[in-house]
């Protein structure tokens, strides 16, 4: 089955589908095949096509669609054939890599269904699965090539579930209705710490940034965008190397991540504030400016960390990155290890964090989010103030006051905020103490030193990153009036449960809870209650209300923040009247809280609070603490009393700690140390401290501590009462614009790609209300529209209602489904609204639609193009027509001149031919010179090969003289290159032919056939003669030796020898001596015959030492002579006789040896007493 075209333009509904989408084929005007979304794969369900099947059977069925003025006739189409082999080969697809859509699971209502589905995806890299609109993400925890800018431009403009899912397909159908309906929409990322909300915000702010419109002013707002938000390196540039790619931002952790994330045992790059970024549309659809909320930044993580966990990413990176004329302007050095903020978790470095790379990033955002240098070396110098703030020290004088001794870093603090060394020394070591018109300064012991130390490093911190973020807002401002949209992005810290849990993860959590209360008001319960109130008949689904948590942690006066912000009240106050003034509120609390019922006397304590929550929320189902009954504490302080608690039970007690409460949150049991509670919630900051700042000469100080609050007698309000109205505020921003929302998994706690953890997963899946929203979205309807724009859309679907109707809305809604053929299980009438159940339905109204509009725009373009089209066809019909001309005309000239050309030339080249033979001349020059190229091209290729090659081209008389130059130059080149490429072995063998030839060459029968026989260095080796030999010829160096027959001098017998020649001597070897030596400067001559017989004869003189002239038969004779009279320097002693020749047998006594000519070769004595050699005949 060919795959079909659809329409890529559907925007305005694309937000309200549900499930999949229907492939609708248009036979005609009138006529469409519908076949169910829910029989659909798509590439990411290991489908080969995007238009594969991916169900047990199809089932076609009509689609009445009639224009206006049509007949109503339908017609049916049939399947083609070979859809039964593709729904096959889908069908085992989706076997193995499960469905994309979770409504479309058999079993929706088992979670071990889901949980399977699930892993099934994740083995196979599929990170994306819908539920519906909502989009459930799993953090694979490696890079996927799955958001390269082909990606980004296939899914733009898509309806919702045209492709597989995915990131893009949530922020394009969002942009789009955005667009088209001009609504503000926000898209909200929720999951644990380490899930992938932060990576799932970059990578839609990296597909806004290279989808939407742009000009040069909208992309200054994008980069600026993206640089306070931290975007991901792209693999697919890859490189990824920290440059500017096709995806639109620049490649590197942002503005925002370096001062407000950092290292925790969860997560790397774990956000620790809150951030809501709105970013602003023009009516072109183009980002024209953002705003940013930042939410509960963790302060104390800049004065303490836990094991494991580093602080904020800005503090390593500038002393890793930041240049070192800058360092020495800071006074810092490289090294972490030397500061106290920073080494706690001791983990200063960490492998997968390039703080160096990352600091020339934050470096470059600074110039683009128009911060000035002045912005800039005071900014750093705030944030090396703290770290200089980190490494102050106190000690007790004789008095028991907090003392600097070494005064270095508050020196270097003095400097780079701008304040009076004295001034701020005093602030540190005392508190100011308010009485009625009087001001006392009382001094600190250490203790309360170090904690107005840590204050101060975590009011600097805190407001400063505050400064940022309104700078930031600044630079993306926008200055036009006219409407905007918007779209806003939530990525907030996910739910965290620590070993140990503070108060930052009590605000944490209680924003999570508010959030899963959010989901449960705008989907599910809102779900419920628009089907009652159109009168839709429809079976409400139980699901989990976490109101009554929310109520647990934030009902006036009797929620654990109000019981909180009472117990610091009363801390505040006791630090007053001991002489802090952090509050600059009402001496007396009474005037600050109105619940008189929660107050009580004494001192407030983390254990007060404990027990004020016991007595306030002890029976509520979801709050737990320790509580023991009439015994003391295991180890309280002195000034605590006896307390009456009532008794937990057992096993309760053994899992909790007397100072802990515990709360039973949707998502899960969270167990909280109340120890630092209140303190952390004051987030006191003595007055005098304060004054130091506010007269702070650094430009972001003074704008960060104004001068007005010292006037402010009114209490601050605490940081879980700031919290609490910030998110408050976050909710009601959120409830006024249209949702979508991104649900993000952590599949196991080590980040290890591939690992599938079911009991991490099932309890993320539990306290994301996953398994609820897929039981209504199974139970309910994909779709519902009001009336009035359902209408106002489909209305030319038929002709009743087509252009206008007159009737009521409901009426025409219900004149118009009836005509286009919905079936009645398919949709209800609601009071004021259509619900539709099936997204197919839903599908295949919406491309009718698109299909009935383009009918007549595109006989309009049609006509228009028509017109275009023959004016330009007349306009080139002319043009075309005078081209061909000019180059008819061009090209007879062209060939005239060819032919006159060719006339001359041949006629020059016969007269040459004729003259040929004349010495050069004019007539014949061109042909001389034609020939002599000619010979020379044909000579080229007809070259000798080698030196024995004498063949030579025959050259033209004219070129004979010359000719014969070149076959002079090239046969001395060849003798050249021979001789180069002869080898010192070659060469020795040469001269050894030479002195051969010389010595034979026409004088002895075969040496002709030895020529081509190369000569050995020796016959055999040193190791075959005997050692006894060696020892008696020792001292000389033997060069030759070969085996010989001797024949003895009285009766010619013959005997086996050895030959052996040395440097100065020859010697006749017989196994284990030397039977003669021949000494070369003693050596007579040498003879041999003519014939081609092997006998040498060596002559010696006669002395008596030398028993005679030396007979021996050589196989090798040619080679033994040769070498024989080479090493002896005497080639002119030897002979070649013919017949015979006299030999010395001893003293005074000759022999004679005759050489004959027989059959067979042999040596004999004859008769006469001679010796006869018979040689054979050397055929020639």
């Amino acid at each position: 089955m060919g795959k079909v075209g659809l329409p890529r333009s559907t925007r305005s509904t694309a937000g309200m589908w549900d499930v999949g989408c229907a492939v609708a084929l248009p036979g005609t005007a009138r006529r469409w095949i519908i076949h169910d979304r829910r029989t659909m794969s798509s590439p990411a369900q290991g489908g080969d096509t995007r238009s594969c099947l991916n169900g047990p059977q199809l089932q076609p069925r009509e689609l009445f669609v009639a224009g206006p003025g049509g007949d109503g006739r339908a017609q049916k189409e049939e399947v083609d054939d070979n859809t039964e082999e593709i729904m096959e080969g889908a069908l085992i697809a989706r076997d193995r890599v499960g469905v994309q859509d979770f409504v479309l699971l058999d079993s929706h209502t088992s979670e071990a269904a889901f949980l399977s589905n699930l892993r099934k995806r994740y083995q196979e890299n599929l990170i994306y699965t819908y539920i519906g609109t909502l989009l459930v993400s799993v953090n694979p925890y490696k890079e996927l090539d799955i958001y390269t800018v082909t990606q980004m431009q296939l899914y733009r403009g898509v309806n919702f579930f045209e492709l597989p899912p995915h990131l893009y397909a949530i922020a394009d159908n969002a942009y789009r209705v955005m667009c088209s309906e001009y609504n503000n929409h926000f898209i909200l990322i929720s999951g644990e710490s380490g899930a992938g909300k932060t990576e799932a915000s970059k990578k839609i702010l990296q597909y806004y940034a290279v989808t939407c419109p742009t000009t040069e002013q909208l992309q200054i707002v994008r980069d600026r965008l993206l640089l306070s938000n931290p975007v991901l390196e792209a693999r697919n540039s890859p490189g990824g190397k920290g440059t500017r790619d096709g995806v639109g931002g620049l490649t590197a952790r942002g503005f925002l991540q370096a001062f407000g994330n950092a290292k925790t045992l969860r997560n790397d790059n774990s956000s620790r504030f809150g951030k809501y970024m709105d970013i602003q549309f023009d009516f072109k659809g183009a980002p024209v400016g953002g705003h940013i909320l930042s939410y509960l930044i963790e302060k104390s993580r800049v004065v303490h960390q836990n094991h494991g966990e580093r602080n904020f990413h800005i503090f390593y990176q500038l002393l890793e990155g930041g240049e070192k004329d800058l360092l020495c302007w800071l006074g810092l050095e490289r090294n972490p290890q030397k500061y106290t903020y920073l080494i706690q978790g001791r983990c200063a470095k960490v492998f997968s964090i390039n703080d160096k790379n990352d600091w020339k990033i934050v470096r470059k955002a600074f110039s683009i989010i128009d911060f000035s240098e002045k912005d800039i070396e005071q900014l750093f110098g705030i944030v090396a103030s703290v770290l200089h703030l980190g490494n102050i020290q106190f000690e007790e004088d004789s008095n028991g006051h907090a003392i600097i001794r070494d005064g270095t870093q508050i020196k270097w603090i003095s400097k780079l905020l701008g304040s009076h060394l004295s001034i701020l020394q005093e602030a540190l070591t005392h508190r100011k103490i308010e009485a009625r018109s009087e001001e006392v300064l009382s001094p600190l012991n250490v203790d309360l030193a170090f904690y107005a130390r840590d204050a101060l490093a975590k009011a600097i911190y805190g407001r400063t990153f505050s400064w940022l973020v309104n700078k930031i807002n600044g630079s993306l401002a926008n200055k036009d009036s006219t409407q905007k949209t918007v779209i806003g992005l939530l990525d907030i810290y996910g739910f965290e449960v620590l070993d140990t849990n503070s108060f930052e993860q009590f605000c944490i959590n209680y924003c999570n809870e508010k959030l899963q209360q959010l989901l449960i008001e705008m989907t599910l319960k809102a779900e419920q209650e628009e089907y009652e109130l159109e009168g839709i008949e429809w079976e409400p689904i139980p699901y989990f209300n976490n109101k009554i948590i929310c109520d647990l942690v934030e009902q006036k006066h009797k929620g654990i923040i109000s019981i909180l912000v009472l117990g610091s009240v009363y801390q505040n106050y006791a630090k007053c009247c001991e002489g802090g003034s952090g509050t600059q509120g009402s001496s007396n609390p009474r005037l600050l809280f109105q619940d008189e019922e929660c107050l009580r006397p004494g001192e407030a304590t983390d254990l007060s609070f404990l027990e004020k929550l016991e007595e306030k929320v002890g029976d509520h189902a979801h709050f737990v603490t320790y509580a023991f009954s009439s015994v003391s504490y295991p180890s309280p302080p002195s000034s605590h009393p006896q307390h009456c608690r009532k008794l937990a039970d057992q096993k309760t007690r053994k899992s909790i700690d007397w100072v802990d409460f515990r709360l039973l949150h949707y998502a899960g049991e969270v167990t909280y140390c109340a120890v630092g509670f209140l303190e952390k919630n004051n987030d006191l900051l003595y007055r005098n401290l304060k004054e130091v700042l506010c007269n702070s000469k650094n430009g972001i100080i003074r704008d960060c501590f104004l001068l007005s609050e010292l006037d402010n007698r009114r209490r601050p309000e605490t940081v879980a009462t700031q919290f609490k109205n910030s998110l408050t505020s976050l909710i009601e921003i959120l409830m006024s614009k249209e949702p979508s929302y991104i649900r993000c998994i952590k599949p196991n706690e080590n980040k290890e790609p591939g690992k599938f953890d079911d009991f991490l997963i099932r309890h993320q899946v539990k306290y994301l209300g996953l398994m609820e929203h897929l039981r209504v979205r199974r139970a309910g309807f994909a779709y519902r529209r009001k009336y009035e724009l359902f209408l106002q859309r489909y209305k030319c679907l038929c002709p009743a209602t087509w252009p206008n109707w007159n009737g009521t809305a409901a009426e025409g809604v219900e004149r118009l489904i009836k005509h286009i053929g919905y079936k009645p299980e398919e949709y209800k009438l609601g009071r004021t609204k259509i619900f539709i159940r099936f997204p197919k339905t839903l599908f295949a109204t919406e491309d009718a639609f698109e299909y009935r509009k383009h009918l007549l725009i595109s006989r309009l373009q049609a006509k228009y193009k028509g017109f275009l089209g023959k004016r330009a066809y007349q306009k080139k019909r002319k043009a075309a027509i005078k081209l061909e001309a000019c180059w008819r005309g061009a090209l007879a000239r062209r060939e005239a001149k060819k032919r006159t050309w060719a006339v001359q030339t041949i006629r020059k080249f016969i007269t040459g031919f004729i003259n040929r033979k004349k010495p050069l001349c004019p007539e014949n020059r061109e042909f001389v010179r034609l020939a002599q190229y000619n010979y020379l091209v044909k000579l080229r290729d007809h070259l000798p090969k080698n030196v024995l090659d004498k063949s030579w081209l025959q050259p033209p008389s004219i070129l004979e003289e010359t000719s014969e130059l070149l076959q002079k130059i090239c046969m001395r080149n060849l003798v050249r290159k021979y001789c180069r490429g002869v080898t010192a072995e070659r060469k020795a063998q040469l001269q050894q032919k030479v002195v051969t030839s010389a010595v034979f060459r026409g004088k002895k029968e075969g040496y002709v056939q030895s020529i081509n026989q190369p000569f050995l260095d020796t016959r055999l080796k040193v190791n075959d003669i005997n050692p006894k030999v060696l020892q008696l010829i020792q001292g000389e160096t033997i060069k030759y030796v070969t085996p010989v027959i001797k024949y003895d001098r009285n009766g010619f017998k013959a005997r086996e020898r050895l030959l052996v020649l040395t440097q100065s001597s020859a010697y006749v070897v017989e196994m284990a001596k030397v039977k003669q030596k021949i000494d070369y400067a003693m050596l007579k001559g040498i003879s041999t015959s003519n014939l081609s017989d092997g006998i040498v004869v060596i002559h010696v003189p006669e002395d008596n030492k030398q028993k005679g002239d030396v007979i021996l038969q050589c196989e090798h004779l040619f080679e033994t002579v040769t070498k024989l009279c080479m090493l002896a320097n005497k080639q002119s002693l030897v002979k070649v006789v013919q017949g015979s020749l006299r030999f010395r047998i001893g003293s005074g006594k000759e022999g004679t040896m005759v050489f004959t000519v027989g059959k067979e070769p042999q040596v004999f004595k004859d008769k006469n007493g001679q010796l006869t050699v018979v040689s054979t005949q050397v055929k020639s």
